[in-house]
Protein backbone atom coordinates (compact mmCIF):
# COMPACT_ATOMS: atom_id res chain seq x y z
CA UNK A 1 0.00 0.00 0.00
CA UNK A 2 1.23 3.31 -1.18
CA UNK A 3 2.22 5.78 1.73
CA UNK A 4 -0.31 8.16 0.38
CA UNK A 5 -3.16 6.00 0.51
CA UNK A 6 -1.67 5.08 4.19
CA UNK A 7 -2.21 8.61 5.20
CA UNK A 8 -5.45 8.92 3.64
CA UNK A 9 -7.38 6.03 5.25
CA UNK A 10 -5.64 7.16 8.56
CA UNK A 11 -7.00 11.05 7.91
CA UNK A 12 -10.72 8.68 7.43
CA UNK A 13 -10.09 6.56 10.59
CA UNK A 14 -9.57 9.57 13.11
CA UNK A 15 -12.38 11.70 11.35
CA UNK A 16 -15.00 8.73 12.03
CA UNK A 17 -13.47 8.54 15.48
CA UNK A 18 -14.00 12.04 16.42
CA UNK A 19 -17.61 12.05 14.60
CA UNK A 20 -18.68 8.72 16.20
CA UNK A 21 -22.99 7.70 15.44
CA UNK A 22 -24.37 5.36 18.38
CA UNK A 23 -25.94 2.31 16.75
CA UNK A 24 -29.27 2.45 14.61
CA UNK A 25 -27.92 6.64 14.29
CA UNK A 26 -25.37 5.47 12.00
CA UNK A 27 -26.73 8.16 9.09
CA UNK A 28 -23.86 10.32 8.76
CA UNK A 29 -20.88 7.61 9.07
CA UNK A 30 -22.64 5.79 6.20
CA UNK A 31 -22.81 9.24 4.10
CA UNK A 32 -18.97 9.82 4.67
CA UNK A 33 -18.38 6.23 3.60
CA UNK A 34 -20.66 6.63 0.46
CA UNK A 35 -18.73 9.67 -0.42
CA UNK A 36 -15.45 8.19 -0.37
CA UNK A 37 -16.59 5.38 -2.35
CA UNK A 38 -17.66 7.64 -5.07
CA UNK A 39 -14.49 9.56 -4.34
CA UNK A 40 -12.50 5.87 -5.30
CA UNK A 41 -14.30 5.78 -8.29
CA UNK A 42 -16.89 2.77 -7.08
CA UNK A 43 -20.22 3.56 -8.95
CA UNK A 44 -22.39 0.85 -7.31
CA UNK A 45 -23.51 2.25 -4.30
CA UNK A 46 -26.50 1.21 -2.56
CA UNK A 47 -27.62 2.95 0.86
CA UNK A 48 -30.20 2.15 3.55
CA UNK A 49 -30.19 -1.55 3.64
CA UNK A 50 -31.69 -3.00 7.30
CA UNK A 51 -31.49 0.56 8.89
CA UNK A 52 -28.06 2.44 8.17
CA UNK A 53 -26.45 0.15 5.72
CA UNK A 54 -24.52 0.30 2.88
CA UNK A 55 -23.53 -1.98 0.58
CA UNK A 56 -20.94 -0.95 -2.66
CA UNK A 57 -19.98 -3.72 -5.08
CA UNK A 58 -16.90 -3.68 -7.16
CA UNK A 59 -16.82 -5.74 -10.63
CA UNK A 60 -14.06 -6.82 -12.70
CA UNK A 61 -13.51 -8.66 -15.65
CA UNK A 62 -15.68 -11.83 -16.56
CA UNK A 63 -15.93 -13.99 -13.85
CA UNK A 64 -19.20 -14.95 -12.52
CA UNK A 65 -18.05 -15.57 -8.96
CA UNK A 66 -18.64 -13.42 -6.02
CA UNK A 67 -17.47 -12.56 -2.13
CA UNK A 68 -18.54 -10.38 0.72
CA UNK A 69 -16.82 -8.43 2.69
CA UNK A 70 -17.84 -6.78 5.80
CA UNK A 71 -17.37 -3.94 8.43
CA UNK A 72 -19.35 -2.80 11.21
CA UNK A 73 -19.73 1.23 11.48
CA UNK A 74 -21.25 1.95 14.93
CA UNK A 75 -20.24 3.26 18.08
CA UNK A 76 -20.66 2.68 22.15
CA UNK A 77 -22.30 5.46 24.45
CA UNK A 78 -19.28 5.69 26.55
CA UNK A 79 -17.84 8.50 27.33
CA UNK A 80 -14.18 8.94 25.87
CA UNK A 81 -11.69 9.43 28.76
CA UNK A 82 -8.76 10.18 26.67
CA UNK A 83 -7.65 14.35 27.16
CA UNK A 84 -4.92 14.74 24.64
CA UNK A 85 -5.99 12.60 21.87
CA UNK A 86 -6.24 15.06 18.82
CA UNK A 87 -9.31 13.35 17.13
CA UNK A 88 -11.27 12.90 20.73
CA UNK A 89 -15.16 12.22 20.09
CA UNK A 90 -16.78 15.48 19.67
CA UNK A 91 -19.80 13.94 20.77
CA UNK A 92 -19.96 13.94 24.61
CA UNK A 93 -21.28 10.38 25.65
CA UNK A 94 -20.57 8.72 22.46
CA UNK A 95 -17.03 6.83 21.20
CA UNK A 96 -15.72 4.25 19.29
CA UNK A 97 -14.19 1.86 22.02
CA UNK A 98 -14.54 -1.23 20.13
CA UNK A 99 -12.32 -0.20 16.85
CA UNK A 100 -15.18 0.64 14.33
CA UNK A 101 -14.10 3.27 12.72
CA UNK A 102 -11.08 1.01 12.32
CA UNK A 103 -13.10 -1.73 10.79
CA UNK A 104 -14.88 0.60 8.49
CA UNK A 105 -11.62 2.75 7.25
CA UNK A 106 -9.95 -0.63 6.56
CA UNK A 107 -12.87 -1.60 4.28
CA UNK A 108 -12.54 1.29 2.41
CA UNK A 109 -8.99 1.31 2.09
CA UNK A 110 -9.95 -2.58 0.60
CA UNK A 111 -12.45 -0.74 -2.03
CA UNK A 112 -9.30 1.18 -3.25
CA UNK A 113 -6.59 -1.23 -3.45
CA UNK A 114 -9.65 -3.28 -5.29
CA UNK A 115 -9.90 -0.31 -7.72
CA UNK A 116 -6.40 -0.23 -8.32
CA UNK A 117 -5.72 -4.14 -9.25
CA UNK A 118 -6.18 -5.63 -12.35
CA UNK A 119 -5.56 -9.22 -11.15
CA UNK A 120 -8.73 -10.35 -10.37
CA UNK A 121 -11.94 -11.23 -12.06
CA UNK A 122 -15.44 -11.19 -10.24
CA UNK A 123 -17.55 -9.94 -8.01
CA UNK A 124 -16.65 -7.99 -4.69
CA UNK A 125 -19.42 -6.63 -2.51
CA UNK A 126 -18.44 -4.74 0.19
CA UNK A 127 -21.22 -4.50 3.32
CA UNK A 128 -20.91 -1.62 5.46
CA UNK A 129 -23.26 -3.12 8.53
CA UNK A 130 -24.90 -0.71 11.13
CA UNK A 131 -26.00 -1.72 14.70
CA UNK A 132 -23.43 -4.15 15.53
CA UNK A 133 -23.45 -3.47 19.20
CA UNK A 134 -26.42 -5.03 20.38
CA UNK A 135 -28.56 -3.33 17.69
CA UNK A 136 -29.29 -5.72 15.22
CA UNK A 137 -27.84 -4.75 12.50
CA UNK A 138 -26.85 -7.97 10.38
CA UNK A 139 -30.09 -9.30 11.54
CA UNK A 140 -31.99 -6.34 9.84
CA UNK A 141 -29.83 -6.41 6.65
CA UNK A 142 -30.24 -9.94 5.91
CA UNK A 143 -34.17 -9.10 6.59
CA UNK A 144 -33.61 -6.92 3.93
CA UNK A 145 -32.67 -8.78 1.46
CA UNK A 146 -28.89 -8.53 1.88
CA UNK A 147 -27.69 -11.99 0.70
CA UNK A 148 -30.90 -11.91 -2.29
CA UNK A 149 -29.35 -8.51 -3.71
CA UNK A 150 -26.05 -9.16 -3.48
CA UNK A 151 -25.33 -12.63 -3.85
CA UNK A 152 -22.17 -13.92 -2.42
CA UNK A 153 -20.67 -17.18 -2.33
CA UNK A 154 -18.58 -16.51 1.32
CA UNK A 155 -18.10 -13.55 3.42
CA UNK A 156 -15.08 -12.62 5.01
CA UNK A 157 -14.67 -10.22 7.96
CA UNK A 158 -12.47 -9.06 10.91
CA UNK A 159 -12.46 -7.47 14.66
CA UNK A 160 -9.30 -5.55 15.98
CA UNK A 161 -7.81 -7.42 19.17
CA UNK A 162 -6.17 -5.54 21.96
CA UNK A 163 -2.82 -7.66 23.17
CA UNK A 164 -2.50 -9.06 20.13
CA UNK A 165 0.77 -7.82 18.49
CA UNK A 166 -0.35 -4.57 15.66
CA UNK A 167 -0.61 -6.28 12.37
CA UNK A 168 -0.57 -10.27 13.55
CA UNK A 169 -3.63 -12.34 12.15
CA UNK A 170 -5.40 -14.72 14.03
CA UNK A 171 -7.42 -17.71 12.41
CA UNK A 172 -9.24 -20.16 14.41
CA UNK A 173 -9.95 -23.67 13.81
CA UNK A 174 -12.97 -23.71 15.88
CA UNK A 175 -15.03 -21.16 17.25
CA UNK A 176 -13.97 -17.30 17.22
CA UNK A 177 -16.68 -15.65 20.06
CA UNK A 178 -19.30 -16.45 21.90
CA UNK A 179 -23.47 -16.92 21.30
CA UNK A 180 -24.76 -13.97 23.65
CA UNK A 181 -27.98 -13.28 25.05
CA UNK A 182 -29.18 -9.78 27.17
CA UNK A 183 -31.54 -10.78 29.90
CA UNK A 184 -33.14 -8.94 32.78
CA UNK A 185 -34.55 -10.12 35.93
CA UNK A 186 -37.85 -7.87 37.13
CA UNK A 187 -39.15 -7.69 40.38
CA UNK A 188 -41.95 -6.41 41.80
CA UNK A 189 -42.83 -5.40 45.52
CA UNK A 190 -45.15 -3.18 46.73
CA UNK A 191 -44.06 0.18 47.64
CA UNK A 192 -43.94 2.27 51.24
CA UNK A 193 -42.63 4.40 53.44
CA UNK A 194 -39.11 3.10 54.59
CA UNK A 195 -39.68 3.88 58.02
CA UNK A 196 -42.50 1.30 58.06
CA UNK A 197 -40.86 -1.66 55.99
CA UNK A 198 -43.60 -4.30 57.68
CA UNK A 199 -46.00 -2.90 55.41
CA UNK A 200 -43.94 -2.67 51.89
CA UNK A 201 -42.18 -5.72 50.32
CA UNK A 202 -39.18 -4.77 49.12
CA UNK A 203 -37.78 -5.34 45.85
CA UNK A 204 -34.25 -3.97 46.93
CA UNK A 205 -33.37 -6.47 49.46
CA UNK A 206 -34.79 -9.09 46.86
CA UNK A 207 -32.78 -7.93 44.51
CA UNK A 208 -29.76 -7.95 46.59
CA UNK A 209 -30.03 -11.88 47.10
CA UNK A 210 -30.82 -12.26 43.10
CA UNK A 211 -27.51 -10.81 42.03
CA UNK A 212 -25.83 -12.85 44.74
CA UNK A 213 -27.72 -16.18 43.20
CA UNK A 214 -27.13 -15.49 39.85
CA UNK A 215 -23.33 -15.60 40.30
CA UNK A 216 -23.86 -19.47 41.65
CA UNK A 217 -25.19 -20.12 37.75
CA UNK A 218 -21.85 -20.75 36.43
CA UNK A 219 -20.07 -22.01 39.25
CA UNK A 220 -22.91 -24.43 40.40
CA UNK A 221 -24.97 -25.20 37.51
CA UNK A 222 -22.86 -25.98 34.73
CA UNK A 223 -20.26 -28.87 33.85
CA UNK A 224 -16.93 -27.04 34.94
CA UNK A 225 -15.24 -28.51 31.29
CA UNK A 226 -17.93 -25.85 29.68
CA UNK A 227 -17.84 -22.30 29.17
CA UNK A 228 -20.15 -19.62 30.41
CA UNK A 229 -20.39 -16.15 31.32
CA UNK A 230 -23.30 -14.38 33.23
CA UNK A 231 -22.30 -10.71 34.04
CA UNK A 232 -24.60 -7.90 35.97
CA UNK A 233 -23.96 -5.00 34.16
CA UNK A 234 -27.03 -2.72 35.32
CA UNK A 235 -29.66 -1.96 38.18
CA UNK A 236 -32.39 0.41 38.26
CA UNK A 237 -35.32 0.71 40.82
CA UNK A 238 -36.47 3.19 43.48
CA UNK A 239 -37.44 7.23 43.64
CA UNK A 240 -36.74 8.62 46.86
CA UNK A 241 -34.32 8.44 49.84
CA UNK A 242 -37.35 7.46 52.43
CA UNK A 243 -39.06 5.18 49.73
CA UNK A 244 -39.59 1.15 49.78
CA UNK A 245 -39.09 0.69 45.52
CA UNK A 246 -41.92 -0.39 43.74
CA UNK A 247 -39.80 -2.03 41.38
CA UNK A 248 -36.43 -3.15 40.52
CA UNK A 249 -34.74 -4.38 37.09
CA UNK A 250 -31.51 -6.59 36.88
CA UNK A 251 -29.99 -6.20 33.43
CA UNK A 252 -27.00 -8.43 32.12
CA UNK A 253 -26.01 -10.67 29.53
CA UNK A 254 -24.73 -14.55 29.13
CA UNK A 255 -21.97 -16.02 26.83
CA UNK A 256 -21.65 -19.39 25.95
CA UNK A 257 -20.26 -21.47 23.39
CA UNK A 258 -23.01 -24.16 23.57
CA UNK A 259 -26.57 -24.18 22.53
CA UNK A 260 -26.99 -26.50 25.76
CA UNK A 261 -25.54 -24.23 28.14
CA UNK A 262 -27.52 -21.19 26.90
CA UNK A 263 -30.73 -23.09 28.49
CA UNK A 264 -28.70 -23.83 31.38
CA UNK A 265 -27.95 -20.66 32.10
CA UNK A 266 -31.66 -19.72 30.59
CA UNK A 267 -32.93 -22.19 33.38
CA UNK A 268 -31.15 -21.49 36.41
CA UNK A 269 -32.38 -17.46 35.97
CA UNK A 270 -35.82 -18.45 35.71
CA UNK A 271 -35.19 -21.01 38.49
CA UNK A 272 -34.19 -18.18 40.16
CA UNK A 273 -36.98 -15.45 40.21
CA UNK A 274 -39.23 -18.09 41.25
CA UNK A 275 -37.16 -18.41 44.18
CA UNK A 276 -36.86 -14.94 45.04
CA UNK A 277 -40.72 -14.53 44.71
CA UNK A 278 -41.35 -17.41 46.88
CA UNK A 279 -38.67 -16.30 49.70
CA UNK A 280 -39.29 -12.56 49.65
CA UNK A 281 -43.00 -12.33 48.71
CA UNK A 282 -42.22 -10.33 45.51
CA UNK A 283 -43.05 -10.84 41.81
CA UNK A 284 -39.75 -11.79 39.94
CA UNK A 285 -39.83 -12.36 36.38
CA UNK A 286 -36.36 -13.41 34.31
CA UNK A 287 -36.98 -12.45 30.55
CA UNK A 288 -34.03 -13.45 28.22
CA UNK A 289 -33.83 -11.61 24.63
CA UNK A 290 -33.10 -12.88 21.57
CA UNK A 291 -29.23 -12.40 20.53
CA UNK A 292 -26.50 -13.77 18.42
CA UNK A 293 -25.18 -17.27 17.84
CA UNK A 294 -21.54 -18.73 18.10
CA UNK A 295 -19.34 -17.07 15.34
CA UNK A 296 -17.27 -20.38 14.19
CA UNK A 297 -15.48 -20.53 10.93
CA UNK A 298 -16.72 -22.53 8.31
CA UNK A 299 -13.55 -24.50 7.21
CA UNK A 300 -12.73 -23.98 3.68
CA UNK A 301 -13.31 -20.21 4.33
CA UNK A 302 -11.34 -20.82 7.14
CA UNK A 303 -8.33 -22.07 5.03
CA UNK A 304 -8.68 -19.42 2.59
CA UNK A 305 -8.70 -16.88 5.25
CA UNK A 306 -5.17 -18.41 6.19
CA UNK A 307 -3.84 -18.45 3.32
CA UNK A 308 -4.57 -14.84 2.86
CA UNK A 309 -3.45 -13.66 6.11
CA UNK A 310 0.04 -15.82 5.46
CA UNK A 311 0.77 -13.41 3.09
CA UNK A 312 0.56 -10.30 4.59
CA UNK A 313 1.34 -10.75 7.96
CA UNK A 314 2.29 -13.01 10.91
CA UNK A 315 0.17 -15.83 11.35
CA UNK A 316 -1.24 -17.73 14.63
CA UNK A 317 -3.35 -20.56 14.53
CA UNK A 318 -3.37 -20.92 18.24
CA UNK A 319 -5.42 -18.16 19.95
CA UNK A 320 -8.67 -19.44 21.83
CA UNK A 321 -12.39 -18.17 21.30
CA UNK A 322 -13.36 -15.05 22.98
CA UNK A 323 -16.33 -15.08 25.37
CA UNK A 324 -17.45 -11.47 23.52
CA UNK A 325 -20.01 -11.87 20.87
CA UNK A 326 -20.19 -10.82 17.15
CA UNK A 327 -23.17 -10.70 14.77
CA UNK A 328 -21.45 -11.69 12.20
CA UNK A 329 -22.56 -14.93 13.08
CA UNK A 330 -25.78 -13.74 11.45
CA UNK A 331 -24.17 -14.23 7.96
CA UNK A 332 -22.49 -17.04 9.17
CA UNK A 333 -25.74 -18.85 8.99
CA UNK A 334 -26.84 -18.29 5.87
CA UNK A 335 -23.40 -18.43 4.41
CA UNK A 336 -20.20 -19.67 4.71
CA UNK A 337 -17.46 -17.12 5.57
CA UNK A 338 -14.53 -16.80 7.65
CA UNK A 339 -14.06 -13.83 10.59
CA UNK A 340 -10.33 -13.41 12.16
CA UNK A 341 -8.92 -11.10 14.77
CA UNK A 342 -5.81 -8.50 13.76
CA UNK A 343 -3.39 -7.52 16.38
CA UNK A 344 -4.18 -3.98 17.57
CA UNK A 345 -1.13 -4.12 20.17
CA UNK A 346 -0.88 -3.41 24.15
CA UNK A 347 -3.79 -2.68 26.26
CA UNK A 348 -1.56 -0.85 28.40
CA UNK A 349 -3.26 2.42 29.48
CA UNK A 350 -6.78 0.77 29.21
CA UNK A 351 -6.45 0.15 25.28
CA UNK A 352 -8.87 -2.92 25.73
CA UNK A 353 -12.42 -2.73 23.91
CA UNK A 354 -15.06 -1.40 25.51
CA UNK A 355 -12.67 1.04 27.61
CA UNK A 356 -12.92 5.05 27.48
CA UNK A 357 -9.55 5.01 26.77
CA UNK A 358 -9.54 2.80 23.90
CA UNK A 359 -8.39 3.58 20.28
CA UNK A 360 -7.58 2.16 17.20
CA UNK A 361 -4.03 1.69 15.82
CA UNK A 362 -3.46 3.09 12.60
CA UNK A 363 -1.01 0.90 11.98
CA UNK A 364 -3.07 -1.71 11.94
CA UNK A 365 -5.14 -0.41 8.80
CA UNK A 366 -2.76 -1.57 5.74
CA UNK A 367 -2.60 -4.66 7.08
CA UNK A 368 -6.53 -5.02 7.33
CA UNK A 369 -7.02 -3.80 4.14
CA UNK A 370 -4.22 -5.94 1.91
CA UNK A 371 -6.19 -8.87 4.17
CA UNK A 372 -9.40 -7.96 2.84
CA UNK A 373 -8.42 -7.97 -0.90
CA UNK A 374 -6.02 -11.41 -0.97
CA UNK A 375 -9.49 -13.48 0.87
CA UNK A 376 -11.67 -12.04 -1.58
CA UNK A 377 -9.28 -12.56 -4.29
CA UNK A 378 -8.58 -16.68 -2.88
CA UNK A 379 -12.46 -17.36 -2.31
CA UNK A 380 -13.00 -15.78 -6.17
CA UNK A 381 -10.70 -18.09 -7.36
CA UNK A 382 -11.16 -21.10 -5.43
CA UNK A 383 -12.39 -24.50 -6.43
Amino acid sequence: MDQDLVETLTRWRRHIHANPDVTNQEGPTAAFVSERLRELGVTEVETGIGGHGVVATIRRGGGNRSVGLRADMDALPIQEASPDLAWKSTRPGVMHACGHDGHTTALLGAAALLMQDKNWSGTVHLVFQPAEEGGGGAKAMVADGLFKRFPMERIFGWHNWPGLPVGTIAVHDGPVMAAGRRFQIIIEGHAGHAAIPHLARDPIVAAGHAIVAVQSIVARSLDPLDTGVVSLTKIEGGEAWNQIAAEVAIRGSMRFLRDEVGAQITEGLERIARGISESFGVKARAEVLSGVGVTANEPASRDLAAEAAATVAPLRRDMTAAMTGEDFSVFLETVPGAFVWIGNGPTTGGRELHNPNYDFDDAVLPTASRFLVEAAKRSLSAG
